[in-house]
């Protein structure tokens, strides 16, 4: 099982079934949400729990390409989770997992818009 949170704890969550290796996400959206970049893995919703939300919000935007909303925590910050109802999976920030995780880096995605400050991988 893994577990993982936010920097100050109010959010806490657990993933009862094997996670994907990490997607690196450069599209406009994940860099401005996340302030660079968007390192995140996957699991199936049903395997996913939040267990501890006392910080949780969810933002939507309805001008959003995917239609996702994005999991936070109110209290410290933390960009948390990426969620889109049209999939089965909860995306996680990797970054927000209790070590060690075994994951590895499997790809870059949307590296067109990537920011103008640094040199993206190609995909």
């Amino acid at each position: 099982m893994a577990t993982g949170g936010c920097l100050c704890g109010a959010v806490r969550y657990e993933v009862r079934g094997p996670l994907r290796d990490v997607l690196i996400c450069h599209c406009t959206e994940c860099r401005r949400w996340s302030g660079h970049l968007f390192a995140a893995t996957a699991a199936a919703r049903a395997d996913f729990h939040v267990v501890g939300e006392r910080g949780l919000r969810w933002i939507a935007r309805a001008e959003s390409d995917t239609g996702a909303r994005r999991g936070f925590c109110c209290e410290c910050g933390t960009s948390l989770f990426w969620d889109s109802p049209d999939r089965d999976t909860v995306s996680i920030a990797a970054g927000s997992l209790d070590p060690p995780t075994g994951l590895r880096v499997m790809g870059h995605v949307y590296v067109g818009q990537a920011g103008d400050y640094y040199d993206a991988p190609l995909g």
